[in-house]
């Protein structure tokens, strides 16, 4: 049990006296709050959050954050008001306990949705004072270590919630301590049965591997030496859960896994670091490839360090790490390092925390393309789990990417514009797809055009959390404005049976069918007929007052003339898969609910097997003057004959159609039979390409497909 005169203690080592006070008197404050209330375990609640602020006092927090952990759960379980925190400690405290606190105030449809929503308070919250998270870290570690009191699933929910939220968290904010005791506190919640077998396999084998560990240290000790450098080893042991996941994702047996010697070595700076890898690597040969150097370049959470894998004494593979003293703080602390307490000065903020602090502030940029909070928390999960590949800009500016990467995950972290704008890319001055990865080392030039725009097929290869956002964001944007022109265009149609536009609809009617709606403005109205969530007929009858409808004769009716399509609607009216349709073809939309309308032929086997809801068909037909691609499928048969396929593509392309799809199925020793998707202007485009085909020699017979 730690009391609250153990964290004075620890405190005074480092605070002012008066700051001490001021932690006494939020205890005071604190005890009474929570006056009455026990934990799971039955010690009085006080005792958890005086744990917190231990574990934020070993980190040497300063003071007001010590404050916020003794208060993190008032606001929250207690009666105790915000104002009551800020005139009592000040608004920075209250600040601070209102970001940990959940958002107890807001009832919603799902748990999920409910829990996001918190993440999401609580990581914006981080985004304007970082202490809200470590405070948050704390409060989990110690809730974690006192789990065993909880029933197995609720313990199972929270390990999972642990290793899915705050274990990223931590890592990205490189406190590596936290981040380790979380994973196998978790592991150990999560698979118990697990855990227990892969500890004691630990324990078996460890005893093996001292004499071999001793041996290894003593001989990089003696070379040290022997060189005049100054550096401390220490056999370092991986932690459960990172054994446990190795083996998992390399489907490795533990053995294998186990096997690997690791070795730390702290040196007092950057150039001995150097100086003892040369030295390493004299003592026992490195492994090609395995050599990272993260004090050049560091990784994303301000971590650095030189590392590398040597073939050790009995062909035993050797982990090294090598890095200052400094460096090892930052490695174990991560950005709690830049909070430290220093006497007479402000706390330095700045240095490596430089990268976390970038990190999140793109939180802020992915909070405004978000949706919702589900889909905000899904890119957050996204971005927490990088393995960084280096690539250069024109300029020569380093931009560390995640593994994976692609020139649009890149267009997007130089600038959302240039990502929304970009058209093509050159990798090391050489044109390359923009679906292309990117590899280290690489030089990446973004080439852009005002009139681009986001691709939805982006979707299917970007993977920065930044970039997946970005782009939904704006396709939701361009689907919306596409619906609200489309649904003005369809409500107005129905409206001219009855003489009338949505323009000369009075106001109140309007007003009154949005009421009932439960929609706020036209533009709602219009997106929902757009999308097919609502029939244009319906709300056009809804719309026009009883008297006047009674008025609507079949001469009106034969005013309503089928909407037109030019082809470029977009996002809200789509062509169907199954027959292909272009213009001058007879045509059918049918309208899907979320999907606006789908343009089928006339004579589409789909559309015979759906006249069970007519209400669903609209009459469309072409513009005259249309402009843009549609593809079509044909399937061509062709003589066995060396280049044939090259012939037929070469045809195409002459005739200004392009390819998109090829498949091919031998039919027998003469011919072949080819499936080709190519795309065209329109029926006399398609008849001119058949008949270019039918003179080809060696084309024996050419059919459009249609389903």
């Amino acid at each position: 049990m730690f009391l609250i005169s153990d964290l004075c203690a620890l405190l005074e080592a480092y605070l002012e006296p008066d700051q001490v006070k001021q932690v006494y008197a939020a205890y005071l404050f604190g005890a009474e709050a929570h006056e009455g209330q026990r934990r799971l375990s039955g010690e009085p609640y006080i005792y958890h959050p005086i744990s917190v602020a231990r574990i934020l006092a070993e980190m040497h927090m300063d003071y007001q954050t010590i404050i916020a952990a003794i208060l993190h759960d008032v606001i929250e379980d207690t009666p105790t008001a915000k104002d009551q925190l800020t005139e009592k400690f000040g608004k920075e405290v209250a600040d601070l306990v209102d970001g940990v606190s959940k958002l107890t105030q807001i009832s919603f449809e799902t748990q999920a949705e409910e829990q996001a929503e918190n993440y999401r308070k609580m990581l914006l919250a981080m985004v304007r004072d970082v202490r809200v998270i470590m405070i948050k870290l704390a409060d989990r570690l110690h809730n974690m270590r006192t789990l065993g009191v909880m029933p197995p699933d609720k313990r199972r929910r929270i390990a999972r919630e642990t290793l899915d939220i705050y274990v990223p968290v931590a890592g990205r904010l490189g406190m590596n301590t936290v981040r380790q005791e979380l994973e196998d506190l978790g592991f150990a919640s999560m698979f118990p049965m697990r855990y227990r077998i892969l500890s004691e396999a630990v324990k078996k084998a460890r005893g093996n591997r001292k004499e071999i560990v001793k041996k290894i240290e003593t001989a990089i000790k003696r070379r040290l030496r022997q060189e005049g450098l100054i550096g401390t080893v220490q056999g370092r042991e991986k932690h459960l859960y990172s054994i446990y996941r190795k083996m998992r994702t390399k489907m490795l047996p533990f053995s294998e896994v186990f096997d690997v010697y690791a070795f730390r070595i702290n040196t007092d700076s950057a150039d001995s670091a150097y100086r003892i890898l040369g030295t390493v690597h004299n003592l026992y040969k490195p492994v090609p490839g395995k050599f990272k150097d993260y004090i050049a370049i560091p990784k994303a959470n301000g971590y650095q360090s030189l590392h590398t894998v040597l073939f050790g004494p009995y062909g035993v593979p050797i982990e090294i790490q090598i890095r200052t003293e400094e460096m090892n703080k930052v490695a174990e602390e991560g950005i709690a390092a830049h909070w430290r307490y220093k006497t007479g000065s402000e706390e330095d903020r700045s240095g490596d925390d430089v990268r976390a602090r970038e990190w999140m502030s793109n939180l802020l940029e992915m909070q405004k393309s978000a949706g919702n909070s589900l889909e905000f928390i899904e890119h957050v999960k996204m971005d927490l789990f990088p393995d960084e590949v280096y690539v250069f800009t024109p300029e020569g500016k380093i931009m560390e990417m995640p593994r994976g990467a692609t020139a649009v995950d890149f267009a997007y972290a130089v600038h959302t514009d240039i990502g929304n704008t970009c058209v093509a890319v050159k990798v090391d001055r050489q044109l390359s797809p923009l679906r292309a990865e990117l590899y280290n080392g690489q030089t990446v030039e973004i080439i852009t055009a005002p009139s681009a725009r986001p691709n939805p097929a982006w979707l299917n290869f970007v993977v920065t959390a930044k970039a997946r956002s970005n782009i939904r964001h704006f396709l939701k944007n361009l689907q919306r404005e596409e619906a609200i022109a489309l649904g003005k265009r369809l409500l107005d149609k129905a409206l001219m049976v009855y003489s009338t536009t949505s323009d000369d609809v009075p106001q109140k009617q309007v007003k009154e069918l949005l009421k009932s709606y439960n929609l706020k403005k036209k533009d709602d109205l219009f997106e929902e007929v757009g999308l097919g969530n609502r029939m244009p007929q319906v709300v056009a009858r809804a719309l026009v007052p009883g008297d006047e409808m009674q008025e609507a004769t079949a001469a009106r009716e034969e005013l309503a003339r089928p909407l037109m399509i030019k082809g470029t609607e977009g996002m809200v009216v789509t062509f169907g898969k199954c027959c292909h349709p272009i213009p001058g073809d007879r045509i059918l939309g049918y309208v899907t609910a979320g999907r606006g309308i789908v343009i089928h032929t006339s004579t589409c086997k789909n559309v015979m097997a759906a006249h069970s809801r007519p209400d669903r068909y609209i009459d469309v037909d072409w513009e005259e003057n249309i402009e843009g691609e549609f593809s079509v499928d044909l399937s061509v048969e062709l003589s066995n004959q060396r280049g044939a396929l090259a012939i037929v593509a070469s045809a195409i392309a002459e005739m200004g159609a392009n390819i998109i799809n090829v498949s091919m199925e031998e039919r027998d020793g003469m011919y072949s039979s080819i499936s080709l998707t190519v795309t065209l202007k329109n029926r006399q485009h398609l008849a001119r390409i058949m008949r270019r085909l039918r003179a080809l020699q060696m084309v024996g017979r050419i059919i459009r497909m249609k389903g």
